[in-house]
Order: structure tokens, then sequence, then C-alpha cells
């Protein structure tokens, strides 16, 4: 007996180098070159993406709708639970080491050709102990603390995803409220100018061409508002539904009151491994399918077991003795896997195509990462260039508009030339406003891209309490 210990001591020392016994290490990523980079956002340690959430959305009324949507949105509460799920196992991985306890009392009575019934008792407290020295126990806790990391991890994209979309679908609300107070200011700007068509028709100074042609302008205008007042009510109830509420108005500003961020600068590649949430997702992912992988290894080597039982009975065998005996039993067991029907070298197969598998994922993970932030870098960009060209482009188009109108009225302009400038107006202030909501769409890719959005609870309620 003595020897077989000392075999499996020596077995055990061989398999200290052994893969079983070796934590998860983030295999090699080339990180060079994972986003490009533009002449307008510099690349260095600081990162857009580690300021807190209400630092980049400084609105109030958004802030409040971010503060509900954390509180009460139904796919983090999910997440949040998921993760109490994990810690649950992971408490039950650590139990493992300690001996199972069991009482199993048991008695019996019995009684032979008519005699005196006979009646034994026992009352003992069973243990099972699992020696882990082979590695299955230490991979089940590392695999379990793995899968904590990783809901974690699922909690924050969630959340990060959350608050993106609640400032997205916020800034869809003022970009139609801006619309909408566009439209029909120009349409009273319009039906004015129909009323004016008429009068020089009574004049004599235009024909009623002229008329109709103003009147189907205006009334194209009046046909948009609809559609306008529609896209305002589904966004408010699409943002409720976000914030776990039921459908009604939402408290908003004016597109004109937001303010963007200023000095934006994107961090370096390296930064995306720890601040993208779903790329930690997908590593952690990577942790499990090893620490799996190692249980699967871990199958091929000894299984120990120490089973033992104390209590006390009135019974040893068929002899009666003192009530108050006590037992005292104990038993070492030793199964080594020889033959399974090929069901160990299976599972070691399965282990290791899903380790890469996740190793993959994790590595896509990652690149999908590098294109989202620079994709979000070049609109960012493009959105500014683009936003300042309208700018000048609008201001021209209200002079058009001036002069054509006046040179109308003094016979030198034709009513279609001044339709032309007007619809074109019009039609500018529109896509201004469609900048603007793209300018402030690209801070939130931005921002997200870059993992920003995921602290945890305790540091918003701390930052919270600061204000």
């Amino acid at each position: 007996m003595k020897g077989r210990f000392i075999i499996l001591i020596v077995a055990a020392c061989s398999l200290s180098s052994c893969h079983v016994y070796k934590a998860y290490q983030r295999p090699e990523m080339d990180l060079d070159g994972l986003y490009r980079q533009t002449d307008s956002i510099q690349a260095d340690t600081l990162n857009f993406g580690n300021l807190s959430w209400r630092e980049v959305f400084t609105d109030k009324p958004l802030q409040k709708l971010i503060e509900q949507g954390l509180a009460n949105n139904t796919d983090l509460k999910i997440a949040k639970l998921k993760i109490d799920e994990a810690e649950a196992s992971l408490k039950a991985a650590k139990l493992a080491y300690y001996p199972s306890i069991g009482l199993a009392p048991q008695g019996t009575i019995s009684s032979f050709n008519h005699s005196a019934a006979s009646k034994t008792y026992s009352q003992p407290v069973t243990a099972s102990w699992e020696v882990g020295i082979f590695g299955s126990l230490l991979n089940a806790k590392r695999k379990a603390k793995a899968a904590v990391e990783q809901s974690e991890a699922y909690r924050q994209a969630v959340q990060t995803q959350l608050i993106a979309t609640i400032a997205n679908d916020y800034y869809t609300l003022l970009m139609l409220d801006r619309q909408l107070e566009i439209s029909e200011s120009t349409a009273e700007t319009w039906k004015r100018s129909v009323q004016t068509m008429r009068d020089m028709k009574e004049e004599g100074m235009t024909n009623e061409a002229a008329v109709t042609q103003s009147e189907a302008n205006y009334r194209s205008v009046l046909a948009s508002i609809p559609d306008l007042k529609r896209s305002i009510r589904e966004m408010e109830n699409s943002l409720c539904s976000l914030l776990g509420c039921n459908p009604g108005a939402v408290e908003r500003s004016r597109l004109e009151e937001i303010q963007s961020p200023s000095g934006i600068s994107t961090g370096v590649p390296l930064q995306l491994l720890a601040n993208r949430p779903d790329v930690k997702q997908a590593e952690m992912s990577l942790a499990v399918a090893y620490y799996a992988t190692n249980i699967a290894r871990s199958a091929f080597y000894p299984n120990i077991t120490i089973d033992g039982s104390a209590g006390w009975t009135n019974s040893a065998g068929e002899i009666i003795t003192n009530p108050t005996k006590f037992l005292v039993s104990a038993i070492g067991s030793l199964v080594q896997p020889i033959f399974n029907k090929g069901k160990n070298i299976a599972n070691l197969k399965i282990a290791r195509a899903q380790q890469e598998e996740a190793l993959l994922s994790f590595r896509q993970s990652l690149l999908n990462a590098g294109t989202e932030a620079s994709n979000a870098i070049y609109m960012y960009q493009s959105a500014t260039d683009k936003s300042r060209e309208r700018e000048i482009q609008v201001g021209a188009l209200e002079s058009s508009v001036e002069y054509t109108n006046e040179l109308f009225l003094h016979g030198t302009s034709t009513y279609l030339e001044v339709l032309t400038a007007q619809q074109d107006l019009f039609s500018a202030q529109l896509s201004q406003v469609n900048d603007r909501f793209e300018q402030l769409q690209a801070t939130i890719n931005l921002y997200h891209a870059l993992g920003g959005g995921r602290e945890d609870e305790k540091v918003v309620s701390q930052t919270k309490s600061l204000q």
C-alpha cells in the first residue's frame, strides 16, 4: 500500500509541469494598425472611452433617461442575474474542496419464531472527500471564476450598448423636433407666399400657373408634417421601452442646446483589450474553454476519494453491545480509468475543438472592435467637416432666397427661380439638422467603440453623489 502511495506522489509531482496545472494566459495578438487614425483625432494614452458617460452626455434630461434605463432596463437586469448565477457556480466549485457530510440514521426490528423482538440502530454521520491532486477541482474552480468574469463583461457590454442606444434615440428625437419646427415654419412662410401670389394675380402681375405652383409647394410641406409627428411618437415609444416604462412623452432639450465634447482622443489599440466589454467577454469565453480542456485532460488520471463515517450503534454484526458503542470507519479508494469506450478521448477532442473555436472568436472580436473604432473615428471627422460646409451652404441659400424674392417683386425674375431657391433652402436646412445629428451620432459611436459607459453602479452612484 505504501508503495502505491509513493507512486501516486511521484506521478503528481511529474504532473506539476503538465498542462492541467497551468493557469490561462492571453495568447499573443498583433495590435499594430488595429484601427486607422485621422488627422483631427490623436492617438495617445488618453482615451475618450475612459470618460464617465456623465462627462460625455452632459444634457440633464438625457442623464435622467440614462439613469432610468440603467435602473429599469430588462436586458440589463437579466445580465445582472447571470452574474449571480455564475457567482453561485463559483461558490459551489470552491466548496468542492471540502468533504460532503450527511446524516444516515438506520434502525431495524426483527423477531425469529415468535421470539422477543430485537431492536438495533445506528446513527452514523457520513463524509466523502474527493482529493483533487490531478487538477480536476482546481480547473473547475478556475473555470467558474472565468465564467464570473465573462458574465460581468456581458453585463458591461449590455450596459454600454444600452447607454449608446438611449443617447442615439434621444438625439434622434431632438433631430425630429428640429425638423418639425423647420417644416412648420417653412409651411407658414409658404402659406403667406401663396396669398402674396394670389394678390399679385389679381393685380395682373402674375398668372394662375404661378399661383397653383406656390399652392402645390405649400401643400408638399404640409404633407411632410404628419410623417414627422408619427416618427416622433414612435421614437418616444421606443425610448420608453428601453427605459422599462409605459409609452409616453419624453422630457427633452433642444438640438441647439447640446454641446459636443472636445479634445477627443482614441487611446492606443492595446486599450481595446481592456476597455471593450465584448472583447473581454470573448476572452473569458476562451479562458472557460481552456479550463474545460484541462478538466477533460484530468479525466485520464486517477480519481482519489476518501469515504468515512462515525456515530453510535447498539449492534456490531449480530452481537448486541452497549447502546453507546461508538462506530468509526474510513475507506480510501482510487479509480484509474483504463477503458471507457473512448469517452474520455472524445471529450478531450471536443474540448480542444471548442477551445480553438473560442480562440478564433476572440481574435475576430478584436478585429471587429478595431473596425468599429476605425469607422467611428472617420465618421466623426467626416460629420464635422460636412457640418462646417453645410453651414456655409445654408447661409448662401438664405441670401439667395432674399435676392430672388426682391427680383421677382421688381419683375426681373420668374417665380420658378423663387420656388427653386425656397426649395433648396428648405432641403439644406433639413440636411443641416441631419448633419448635426450625424455629428452627435458619431460621438456616440466613437464612445461606444472605445468601450465607453462600462463603469459599474458603484462608480455611477459615487459620481452622482459628487454632483
